[in-house]
């Protein structure tokens, strides 16, 4: 049956269907739609301006004017300040001043002020308070630093095989064995020359009992290698990568750059970018730094101690001497313990096991603390220790090389410990493999050229449709420029969205895709009106026709953007990013954007439809 031939016969009475309608609602869904993201939208406009934001770690705050002639005493613009709480935002109307009144205000505001680099809306209060903010946009845009680091796990694997010799020579020791002979071999695992096979029964067993993330690969006779499973190993590289990862975010937040992006690449690299940054000396510096960790014991008196604050700035007291290192730590990882609390379970070399042996003995029901050290090197490259309480256990029981930890919080506390405690066993060593700076000229180079290249083909598009198909083309050109709207609405909606130079390229890409819904459309229309049938037919007709061709070819382009989101990285995941959300908003604004125009405008006009 045609399409505009349905009709139902119910008592010799004829029902024709209703073309082209929309119930009131619908109209009501797509006008909210497109001013929603119309202000979602606007801020992007306005851009961003430059900042300093200044957390105040005592309670008294310094005056307005004594800020903004700090920093115009040294030719320094400033557009406003904003003070909320303990917290104190200095907008700057120039980038380039950025670093140097943060240098500034480091001399002159006290020592426990954090002051950090960070980039506000520049729309309008009342869209702020609306919680809208702009796209966010990338490197390759905004200008900045990008590394390329190499997490080296060669010296993890090795000090894995080292202390394993070291605990094995200790346990044949103790289990009264002599003559074994224990060497590692060029892969990181252990060839051993046992001297019995009751040597060789013993080592089964320790193993099996102590040792079970090595694995007895080859034995002949009384020679045996043991080595690290395959799964361990990657395991190990995804715990060595992760605590990287934290440690990396951790230190960067020290730059105060506010949309600093880590995220691994590949098996074991780390990709940073540091939008605004355009000193990489500086972030070398920070990068670079090392860690350590330790357990002390808790003091209550002043001699032979040291104050050290705990993550909520209180100061706790503990003992200047270590009860034991982190590089005594095997691995530390979070689970959940009996009761379904989160925990997280350590496992310690030979060595460290008897240390906390001997010392938790006499101290069951005590505190004892986990101190985390990070070393960074200053402008004049001498070296700055920072210390850190993370947290305090009592001591249950006497405990060995393997304990646990409770009361750490919530499954994501745990794990979060698990990394910081990782850090002094897990450290790998990481190079930077590859470099680049972009500067704010180039990243506003980029701007300028991928947006003109979008208003051109926009302007040809429209120029184009608005001729070629005329009054259906001007409804298309409405369509086109809601698409836009909501696209750039949706883009600084979505939370971890950036906009990058591919990213614009998608958005070019998208004005092609968005018209060639309307271009399939309106040919089914044309092609319908040549066969002589009303506008109104037509319409209906053309819109039905089309949408199983738009829809199968939308979804195939759709399934390529996820895929190329899924195991693309950095500019990659910006265009897949575009290019996706580009076909869902042209479906919407193609089909019933256009469609709602259409019923409007002409989509009643019944003057030459075919009668029953």
């Amino acid at each position: 049956m045609d399409c505009y031939q349905m009709t139902k016969i119910t008592n010799s009475k004829v029902q024709r269907k209703r073309l082209n309608h929309y119930a009131g609602w619908k109209y009501v869904v797509l006008i909210c739609t497109v001013l929603i993201m119309l202000l979602s939208a606007i801020p992007t406009i306005y851009g961003e301006d430059p900042a300093l934001q200044i957390n105040h770690k005592q309670d008294q705050q310094p005056a307005l004017h004594v800020l903004k002639q700090t920093l115009e005493g040294s030719n320094i613009a400033v557009k406003r300040i904003d003070q909320d709480m303990d917290k104190t935002t200095i907008v700057l109307t120039d980038l380039s001043t950025q670093t140097r009144a943060k240098a500034i205000l480091e001399a002159t505001l006290p020592a426990d002020d954090d002051i950090t680099l960070a980039l506000v809306s520049a729309a309008p209060s009342w869209l702020q308070s609306m919680g809208l903010k702009p796209i966010k946009l990338g490197l390759d845009l905004r200008g900045g630093v990008q590394f390329l680091l190499d997490v080296d796990m060669e010296p993890v694997f090795n000090i894995r095989a080292q202390q394993l010799v070291d605990n094995l020579r200790t346990d044949f020791r103790e289990e009264g064995f002599r003559g074994v002979r224990i060497s590692i071999n060029h892969n990181n695992s252990l060839q051993l020359n046992l001297p019995t096979d009751e040597a060789k029964v013993t080592l089964l067993k320790l193993m099996h009992n102590n040792y079970p993330q090595w694995k007895v690969t080859q034995s002949s006779g009384l020679l045996v290698e043991v080595g690290i499973p395959q799964t361990e190993k990657t395991d190990i590289i995804n715990l060595t990568v992760q605590q990287n990862l934290q440690t990396m975010r951790s230190r960067i937040a020290e730059l105060g750059i506010t949309e600093a992006m880590v995220q691994r690449q590949g098996e074991h690299r780390i990709r940073i970018e540091l939008p605004g940054v355009q000193d990489p000396a500086t972030a070398k510096n920070v990068i670079g730094a090392t860690a350590s960790l330790a357990f002390h014991e808790l003091e209550t008196v002043r001699s032979g101690s040291m104050l050290v604050n705990n993550n909520d700035g209180i100061p706790i007291r503990i003992a200047r001497d270590a009860i034991l290192g982190g590089e005594h730590i095997i691995d530390a990882r979070a689970s959940v313990g009996e009761i379904g609390a989160a925990e997280v379970n350590i496992t310690l070399d030979n060595a460290g096991g008897k240390k906390m042996s001997s010392f938790t003995k006499h101290n069951i029901g005590k505190p004892m603390a986990t101190l985390y050290s990070e070393y960074s090197r200053n402008a004049d490259g001498s070296t700055k220790k920072t210390n850190n309480i993370i947290s305090v256990a009592t001591i249950q029981a006497q405990l060995g090389s393997q304990f646990r930890i409770t009361g750490a919080g919530n499954m994501a506390d745990a794990q979060e410990l698990a990394l910081l405690l990782r850090a002094g066993s897990l450290t790998a060593p990481v190079t930077i493999v590859e470099e680049r700076t972009i500067g704010p000229s180039l990243g506003a180079d980029n701007i300028q050229n991928g947006f003109s290249a979008l208003a051109l083909g926009l302007g040809l598009t429209l120029v184009f449709m608005a001729l070629w198909y005329r009054r259906l083309g001007w409804v298309a050109n409405i369509a086109l420029i809601a698409n836009i709207i909501i696209l750039f609405g949706l883009l600084a909606l979505i939370p971890g969205a950036v906009l990058t130079l591919p990213g614009i390229a998608g958005l070019v890409l998208t004005v092609g895709m968005a018209v060639d819904t309307n271009v399939l459309v309106f040919e089914r229309i044309r092609d319908k009106l040549r066969e002589g049938r009303s506008f109104a037919q037509a319409i209906d007709c053309g819109f039905d026709s089309a949408f199983a061709t738009i829809l199968d070819a939308n979804i195939t382009t759709l399934i390529i953007a996820v895929v190329l989101y899924s195991v693309g990285r950095g500019p990659v995941q910006g265009f897949a990013l575009t290019l996706g959300l580009g076909i869902l908003t042209s479906m919407f604004t193609g089909i019933l954007v256009s469609r709602a125009l259409i019923n409007k405008l002409w989509g009643r006009d019944t003057r030459h439809d075919l009668k029953v």
